[in-house]
């Protein structure tokens, strides 16, 4: 339990011959001080039982005032870092409220600083927050940093505060065009952004730990790649939906690919459903509700009778919704399945997610902040992406259209 007690500070006083009044902040049994810029008579002070008595003279009131507030403050900051997850310390309760880095604490590696954040990601796994597979990625970028450091510096790490402008884009190099990994050199530039923002959240981390005052990765400036979403259109839905398979894991298949058609989660989020995600509402209507694995945002979505056909279907044979399947074996036998239904495009897991936004949604007249917040996007832009691929569709339509009736 934090713990705040005023006293007055001797032999600092001012030339008004006022003690300084400091704060003795106690918690886990170990203990800190402050000053809170306010002072008074040691003789005021000791007559009003350190400001608790009823006050008559108006300076003290306004002192004891500022004491409260600067009380308050210190709870508020404390309960703040709690609910981010943070471990807290008193030293790193002092830097958050006073917003300064004590110089006598020493610089830290940057190896230390994805150490600190991977742990406590780690801890978020471990409580359901955010996926493993998010966790692996971080693990992963923190190997190709050493690889790096080794290859380009022949060293084995390096304080943050000397990561500079030069070994940020070298490092964005060796990873685009050096990197190794099960034999593949190279790595593509999406994949390299992400990593890079990653070493930036991590930073971002630290400084919110009190461990660095500024984030040396502010100054990567890389930017995503934006391809166009495949998506099945009506008349392809339709075509998968229609299809008998005789051959058993292909027909799972093809159920596993059009509940997401209808749901939209995306395959970790999808196979971690079981029969405590379904709520019914007061008129009765079917919801799946569960927060994303990947970030940890609600993704609520109203059961469509296709996807609760597919759950009923599947009923008391399985722990969770659909049969379970790993990713890579899902795409090859959706590979099979597109060309089973002479569809010509690239058939993955994923379509099935960007065929919800699309098809099954936006295009039905399903407001777009409605679509975003099923989806579990964190922002809206990451939706419109999805409304400008599907006005690009509707104008292929229409000039299909318009020749038609020149």
């Amino acid at each position: 339990m934090l713990k705040i007690i005023f006293y007055l500070k001797s032999g600092k006083d001012n030339k008004k011959g006022e003690s300084p009044i400091f704060a003795r902040i106690s918690y886990n049994q170990k203990s800190t001080t402050m000053a809170t810029g306010r002072s008074i008579l040691k003789e005021r002070w000791q007559f009003t039982n350190n400001l608790r008595n009823v006050l008559k003279i108006e300076k003290e009131k306004v002192i004891k005032h500022s004491l409260d507030l600067f009380q308050l403050n210190i709870e508020k900051k404390f309960n703040e870092m709690i609910k981010e997850g943070l471990d807290i310390s008193l030293q790193l309760l002092k830097t958050e409220f006073t917003g300064k880095t004590d110089p006598k604490i020493k610089e830290v590696s940057i190896l230390e600083i994805l150490d600190k954040h991977n742990k406590y990601f780690e801890r978020k796994v471990n409580g359901d927050e955010r996926s493993k597979a998010s966790l692996q990625k971080y693990e992963r970028s923190k190997e190709l940093l050493i690889t790096f450091m080794k290859k380009q510096y022949n060293m084995s790490n390096l304080p943050s505060n000397e990561i500079s402008s030069a070994f940020i884009y070298n490092l964005e190099s060796f990873l685009k065009y050096e990197s190794d990994f099960k034999g593949r050199i190279g790595i593509k530039n999406n994949s390299v952004v992400k990593y890079m923002r990653m070493y930036k959240t991590c930073c971002n981390h630290a400084i919110k730990m009190g461990l660095i005052d500024k984030n040396p990765f502010d100054l990567y400036t890389g930017k995503l790649n934006i391809k166009d979403a495949v998506f099945l259109s009506q008349q392809e839905l339709d075509c998968i939906e229609n299809k008998k398979f005789s051959i058993e894991r292909l027909e799972k298949v093809k159920d596993i690919f059009l509940f997401s058609c209808y749901t939209g989660y995306a395959p970790v989020d999808a196979l971690n459903l079981t029969s405590s995600n379904i709520f019914q509402d007061n008129n009765d209507n079917f919801w799946i509700m569960t927060n994303r694995a990947k970030t940890a945002i609600k993704a609520n979505v109203p059961l469509l009778p296709p996807a609760l056909k597919i759950i009923n279907k599947y009923k008391n044979q399985q722990i969770g919704l659909i049969p379970q399947i790993s990713n890579q074996k899902m795409n090859a036998y959706l590979k099979e399945i597109g060309d089973l239904c002479a569809i010509d495009k690239k058939l993955t897991w994923y379509v099935a997610r960007h065929t919800f936004a699309t098809t099954v949604t936006l295009a039905n007249g399903v407001r777009i902040e409605n679509v975003s917040s099923m989806l579990g996007h964190t922002n809206i832009k990451q939706t419109q992406h999805y409304a400008k691929v599907l006005d690009e569709n509707v104008m292929e339509d229409m000039s299909r259209l318009k020749q038609k009736y020149s």
